[in-house]
């Protein structure tokens, strides 16, 4: 058996060894075969990509508490479906259809005879359409992910349904083909080669508003505003989380390329790779120095935002560049995540901080580091200031942040806001103390272990109420 699967393996790696030529005689030609390999190579992306769901899964179900631990789970397939039905539906067009500077009007549904001529700002690559749009969906499906985030164990299941669907509408999309679909940040050359502004900035700015609305949760702050750590049930799975978001990254940036032929997503594989490690390693170190210890939870944020930065970066900048742009965006998000949690903001999954402040930072960060020729190579933009570019191109990510910021804070603003009035986001006091998983889904997570502590919370009430024995 051994040999005989030892035998298919050397037979596949002959078959990737033998040139693309030698098959021309039999009716394919060699750019069919190369738009076969790259079809391959984004599809191969997508599953990385969307197997960042599970990571989701783990981390914000080990952050918040086990009462609540079913529901955050649960809402992320929720949200994922919305975000493929929603995407194929509209999102997709109107992001990247052929339209104007703002929005996309063409390919909804992606049905019709004319859908190979439906999407120009992804007509420079040969990979099919449907994989362009799955690899689309996934990067839709993570800024959902992370807007969601920030209402984590006080929001209502129908906000999640309503609010999702109307950000794969109204808010991605539009930010989506400002960027990618031939809008007006891209005519303007705006870098941002895997969304650390469409994707993590959008997300985040969401999140932010979805948490401001909400209000903390209850027994968060003390009357004098101080905050309560509210550790999350288990720190196991959120380090398992954050290991598989780390490998999902390489689908994540690697693929946007939409290319698996020669060497440049090997490039941009170790520009991601090199930068969560300074993420780390700072954050660690940051927190080693506020605290007096290491502090697990804040090195797992500096590895995400880390990643969260050099997601716009990475095909612009050289390696050592990549490393301080990592090392920043993990100190940045541990700061800036302690200043917002004492300034009353209650983000349980450091949303704002980790994908928002380190979004914004690894938009800026290709305006410093970007080299002529990077940029060259990949057809966006100019070099950066450090690299003879001047100011040109940070103004033009730096527009492109304010931009992006100030739109979705307003659409979301108007969507939650009206939501606040008309049904509420919130659920109630009573709902929020016994848990999101029984209130809202009848059951928990954790039954078995939810129920000793219920018995436990009984017990001890009856011994309060009983006098004692003379």
């Amino acid at each position: 058996m051994k040999k005989r699967m030892l035998g298919i393996a050397l037979g596949m790696l002959a078959l990737l060894a033998f040139p693309l030529s030698a098959f021309a005689d039999d009716g394919a030609t060699n750019l069919e075969l190369q738009a076969g390999i790259n079809s391959v190579f984004v599809f191969l992306a997508v599953m990385l990509v969307f197997f960042m769901q599970a990571g989701f899964v783990l981390l914000e179900a080990g952050t918040v508490r086990m009462k609540n631990a079913g529901h955050v789970a649960g809402k992320t397939v929720l949200t994922l479906g919305i975000s493929v039905i929603v995407f194929w539906a509209v999102g997709f067009a109107l992001g990247f259809g052929n339209g104007n500077g703002i929005i996309g009007q063409t390919g909804f549904f992606l049905s019709g005879e004319s859908m190979a001529s439906s999407f120009d700002s992804l007509a420079f690559s040969d990979v099919s359409l449907t994989v362009k749009f799955l690899f689309q969906l996934s990067f839709a499906a993570i800024s959902l992910a992370i807007a969601s985030g920030g209402m984590a164990e006080r929001a209502k299941l129908s906000v999640y349904i309503i609010f999702g669907t109307l950000f794969m509408i109204v808010i991605y999309p539009v930010v989506a083909h400002w960027v990618w679909g031939g809008g007006w940040l891209a005519q303007l050359g705006m870098q941002d080669y895997a969304g650390s502004t469409v994707v993590h900035l959008t997300g985040a700015t969401a999140a932010l508003v979805a948490t401001f609305l909400l209000k903390p949760r209850l027994g968060k702050y003390n009357k004098d505003g101080k905050p309560n750590v509210i550790p999350g049930h288990n720190q196991v799975y959120t380090v398992l989380g954050v290991v598989i978001l780390w490998i999902g990254w390489f689908g994540f940036n690697p693929g946007s390329g939409l290319s698996g032929l020669g060497d440049f997503f090997g490039y941009v594989s170790l520009t991601t790779n090199i930068a969560a490690a300074g993420g780390a390693l700072a954050a660690l170190a940051i927190s080693w120095m506020v605290f007096g210890k290491g502090d697990i939870p804040s090195m797992l944020n500096g590895v995400l935002a880390a990643l969260v930065a050099i997601t716009g970066s990475c095909a612009f900048v050289e390696p050592w560049a990549a490393v301080i742009i990592g090392a920043v965006a993990g100190t940045v998000a541990f700061l800036a995540g302690q200043w917002l949690e004492r300034a009353g903001l209650d983000d349980p999954i450091y949303a704002v901080s980790v994908h928002g402040i380190a979004g914004i930072w690894g938009a800026l960060s290709t305006g410093l580091f970007a080299t002529a020729e990077l940029a060259e190579k990949t057809g966006v933009g100019q070099a950066g200031l450090f690299y003879g570019g001047g100011v040109h191109q940070l103004g033009i990510q730096a527009l492109g942040v304010a931009g992006t910021f100030g739109f979705v804070l307003v659409v979301s603003f108007i969507i939650l806001g009206v939501m606040k009035m008309i049904m509420g986001l919130r659920v109630t006091e009573e709902e929020e103390m016994m848990g999101l998983d029984i209130s809202e889904h009848g059951t928990y997570g954790y039954p078995e272990q939810m129920k000793l502590l219920t018995d436990a919370e009984a017990l001890s009430r009856t011994h309060k109420s009983t006098p004692p024995v003379n």
